[in-house]
């Protein structure tokens, strides 16, 4: 007898899951920038100038080499000022220094007289700023008063220091405190509505409003006139030391006229010019880092 073996039904076995789908999230990390590119980026902005550079300098040898010329021509120049451009900070005693030292003598002058104009025209122009009265009644005067040229501000402030020194740096912050003035009135003048309702709120102080709200809302006015002041500094400093004497820039430029040294005065104007630019772009890219997320309104 055979016995028959049976088959107990076997449970279906459940298919295998399928692998779980991987989310991905974008990277925020910036890809970085190719050599080649950057390169681009600077050539863009490098070889313009001095493809112009080298067309203002052919185009003034050419007009300056006639024998007529009463101006020297660029490799006259190089060749009477030459060491004035290779060795700007060379020191031979008794006020013989090279236009590097000149240059950092002015810029000592206008350091001071700048920041004291910084700091005193943005301190008044939040307290005008703060009073259209006030705005209304000194506005007109400030207007008239930086329309002043600045060496006429030069016998006044002789007379009233005695000194040249102390003279030129008055000479620096009479003429460059105006625009800090007006355009930091004007920037707390456009202060949102909002930003002063949250000061209410907070129950700042007086202090605390200034640092916190006032001065972060109106920098992008602040910077502008910070722009426009130390430009005038810049100018200011070169006139007043023409007549004020010294070993600052414009000294060496009316003594150079003096001694007939042509040369040397194109020299020292590519000096004045590179340095006000250099300043331009400084207070430019604190402006940018101090104000940045933050627009005019």
């Amino acid at each position: 007898m055979s016995a028959t073996v049976q088959r107990l039904p076997t449970a279906a076995l459940p298919e295998p899951s399928a692998p779980a789908a991987v989310v991905s999230f974008p990277s925020t990390a910036k890809p970085p920038r190719s050599l080649g590119k950057t390169a681009a980026r600077i050539a863009a902005n490098v070889v313009p100038p001095l493809v112009v550079i080298a067309l203002i300098l052919i185009v003034w040898q050419i007009l300056c080499s006639s024998p007529g010329a009463t101006l020297p021509a660029p490799t006259q120049v190089w060749t009477d000022a030459g060491e004035l451009i290779l060795n700007p900070f060379f020191d031979y005693g008794q006020g013989d220094i090279g236009l590097g030292l000149r240059v950092l003598t002015s810029l000592q002058r206008v350091a001071i007289g700048f920041g004291i104009a910084a700091v005193v025209g943005v301190a008044i122009g939040a307290v005008i700023g703060q009073s259209i009265w006030a705005m209304r009644g000194l506005d007109p005067i400030f207007q008239i008063l930086r329309t002043v040229p600045p060496l006429a501000w030069l016998p006044l402030s002789l007379a009233a220091f005695m000194d040249s020194a102390p003279s030129a740096i008055f000479v620096i912050f009479i003429t460059s405190v105006w625009p800090v003035i007006i355009n930091t009135a004007v920037g707390v003048r456009n202060i949102p509505q909002d930003y002063r309702n949250v000061a209410q709120i907070l129950q700042l102080n007086p202090a605390e409003f200034f640092a916190r709200i006032m001065i972060p809302a109106a920098a992008p006015y602040i910077f502008t006139g910070l722009k426009i002041g130390v430009g005038l500094s810049w100018l200011a400093i070169v006139a007043a030391e023409m007549l004020t004497g010294g070993v600052g820039i414009g000294f060496f430029i009316w003594d150079a006229w003096n001694s007939s040294r042509l040369s040397d005065i194109i020299v020292a104007l590519v000096y004045i010019g590179v340095v006000g630019f250099m300043l331009d772009r400084l207070v430019t890219a604190i402006g940018a880092f101090v104000t940045r997320g933050t627009a005019a309104n």
